[in-house]
């Protein structure tokens, strides 16, 4: 990992243990989490206000 990378770049969840927030939807057997987990996912729609997690969550998911 480099350094020089930006802070938030650096803390950005890389699977879905390191992912903060959202437990009434991601938290252990949560319906979004058994999907996402079984590869049963095969669209989403985000949506919310700026810096919810959006971005990261999609990414995660990928």
């Amino acid at each position: 990992m480099k350094q020089n990378q930006p802070l938030a770049y650096l803390m950005t969840p890389r699977d879905l243990n390191e992912y903060i927030g959202q437990n009434h939807i991601l938290g252990e057997g949560k319906m979004l989490r058994r999907m996402i987990e079984a590869d049963r996912l095969s669209s989403i729609i985000l949506f919310g206000p700026p810096g919810t997690g959006k971005t990261s969550l999609a990414r995660v998911i990928a």
